[in-house]
């Protein structure tokens, strides 16, 4: 239903060829796309038409006999509408559409037929205030902003979300009062409309009723017994169910004793395969002495962290940390490094000084 009011769109049905461009074909080592005739300008010799061109037509360009508009079996309207009209009743649907809705005495929530021969907004927004109505409204206003797109330049500039929906049966000056609220929205019993009762295809508009708006609905719809006075030949929607209770209904004794009563699985599952690396249970199956090797790796490590320690606590103290080495190995040492030097040849700035510390230390 909200396709059925769009209008018409298409592009220039010349667009793109409004020129007298023509192949120059092969032998030329240029493609073979139509290309502008003439001379002396830029234009001249472009490639034209092909969307893949400067100023050349759109691919598949949009036309005007495009399906718009979707046709919706009256019935079926109907049945949507009624449907809707129960959904505003329930509050924990009208409170999942995202109405605030937790001040209002009871939904649905009717007025007194006095409110239809209100005129003035300040009297409509005090009325809307004693209902608890006040806090959707806000949330409306609140919502205002500016569109993104190129919808500002199209009379569609601002996008807002929807507040209450008043439903009067007679126009005694409650349509001027309420239209100029924002989020607001006013409308006829006689003339409801699915796209005001369900906004965007979610049920649970909260609606605010007069009551000879209220009472009017049975003639309009009809009820389960009688069919409606306005509608030739409608009747509302019997329910398929009674009572909906699904588990009431197959725990109840007459279903129980009729149903057969559930197999026993035979078969078995193969077991979850476990990696015995990362799972000691499953390790503990492959190797039993796993867990006393663990534990000895658990208490080694453990000791060279407390030795570690201690080594470093003495270091930090100043003492000397390790074995001593003895004469012997110094001795050895002091050769090496000094063949090294003599191997290098190396006649440096500290050559001297390194000799006369090595004869010192071999005396």
């Amino acid at each position: 239903m909200a396709k059925n009011k769009r209008q018409a769109y298409a592009v220039f049905m010349k667009a793109g060829h409004q020129t007298a461009a023509e192949s120059w074909g092969t032998g030329r080592a240029v493609s073979r796309i139509p290309r502008v005739p003439g001379g002396g300008t830029h234009r001249a010799g472009q490639a034209a038409f092909g969307n893949m061109c400067r100023g050349g037509r759109m691919f598949a360009p949009t036309k005007t006999w495009r399906r718009w508009h979707r046709k919706v079996n009256l019935t079926q309207k109907r049945h949507a509408v009624a449907s809707a009209l129960a959904a505003s009743a329930l509050p924990s649907l009208v409170m999942a559409r995202g109405h605030r809705i937790e001040q209002v005495p009871e939904v649905p929530l009717v007025l007194s037929d006095a409110v239809e021969s209100v005129s003035k907004t300040s009297k409509a927004l005090e009325i809307l205030k004693k209902i608890g109505a006040a806090p959707d409204v806000e949330k409306a206003k609140a919502s205002k902003q500016l569109r993104r797109g190129k919808g500002k330049m199209r009379n569609r500039r601002y996008t807002l979300r929807k507040g209450p929906l008043i439903v009067f049966a007679n126009d005694s000056g409650i349509s001027r009062a309420f239209r100029n609220l924002t989020g607001v929205e006013v409308t006829s019993v006689d003339h409801l409309n699915l796209l005001q009762l369900a906004p965007g295809g979610h049920m649970g508009r909260f609606c605010v009723w007069t009551k000879s708006a209220f009472d009017k609905l049975d003639s309009i719809f009809g009820t389960y017994t009688k069919p409606s006075e306005v509608k030739k030949g409608y009747k509302l929607p019997r329910a398929c169910m009674t009572n909906s209770d699904l588990t009431r209904l197959i725990n109840s004794d007459e279903i129980q004793s009729v149903v057969r009563p559930a197999k026993k699985l035979t078969t078995k599952h193969a077991p979850l395969k476990k990696n015995p690396l990362k799972n000691l249970g499953a390790m503990l199956k492959l190797n039993p002495y796993a867990k006393a090797q663990l534990r000895r790796e658990v208490l080694v490590s453990e000791k060279r962290a407390v030795a570690r320690q201690e080594k470093l606590a003495a270091m930090r103290a100043g003492k000397s940390v390790g074995p001593k080495k003895s004469a012997e190995q110094k001795a050895l040492g002091k050769k090496f490094y000094k063949q090294m030097i003599v191997d290098s040849d190396y006649k440096g700035e500290d050559y001297d000084e390194f000799s006369k510390w090595l004869g010192a230390s071999e005396n």
